[in-house]
């Protein structure tokens, strides 16, 4: 329920009236809530990926990433996330999601939430995408092209490839042991 209150929030306050650069970084403001902690009275680690959601939303808002989506008939769709946390955040703590694209390959976008308050990163989560369309897939470069942005990705940290790489490990481990699994029936 609190993911929906805040969804309304956001749309309520139309972020598209405020367009920014593919690029750019967008800021939304949060604050902790009661439903938000865990049983040691600080965010729950599954709510941090909550709230990016929202962090997302609004970049996707403020982009026009929402209307290039509309345009190839395709939603956005999360293939993997990771976190990272440092600190804690408490009941009734301000803090602010700051949202960025870091890049694409073939297949994926990425998205990075850095979750900051009084100037600190108190976390950050990572996300790997796609846009996909009755077709499938929708390529990640027929997406920027929509949005203005030259084609060629910035370049990507060796760290966050390695991170891909190991998804597309686990994607292949997974289809290897359902295979396996059909056969033994």
């Amino acid at each position: 329920m609190n993911l929906w209150f805040r969804l309304l929030m956001l749309l309520l306050r139309r972020p598209w009236r405020h367009a920014a650069d593919p690029f750019a970084t967008t800021v939304v403001p949060m604050r902790v809530w009661p439903l938000d902690l865990d049983l040691n009275r600080h965010v729950t680690n599954g709510r941090y990926f909550t709230m990016a959601d929202v962090g997302r939303m609004d970049y996707v808002l403020k982009t026009g990433a929402f209307r290039t989506a509309l345009r190839h008939k395709a939603v956005p769709i999360v293939g993997d996330v990771w976190g990272k946390f440092r600190r804690e955040l408490k009941l009734f703590q301000r803090f602010e999601i700051h949202t960025r694209m870091l890049g694409w390959d073939d297949k994926w976008s990425f998205i990075e939430h850095r979750f900051v308050s009084k100037g600190r990163v108190i976390g950050v989560v990572i996300m790997r995408g796609v846009f996909r369309s009755a077709r499938g897939t929708v390529p990640p470069i027929e997406i920027v092209r929509d949005l203005g942005v030259p084609e060629q990705s910035p370049a990507l940290p060796e760290w966050l490839m390695r991170w891909s790489d190991s998804c597309d490990g686990m994607s292949v481990q997974l289809r290897e042991e359902e295979a396996a699994a059909q056969l033994a029936d």
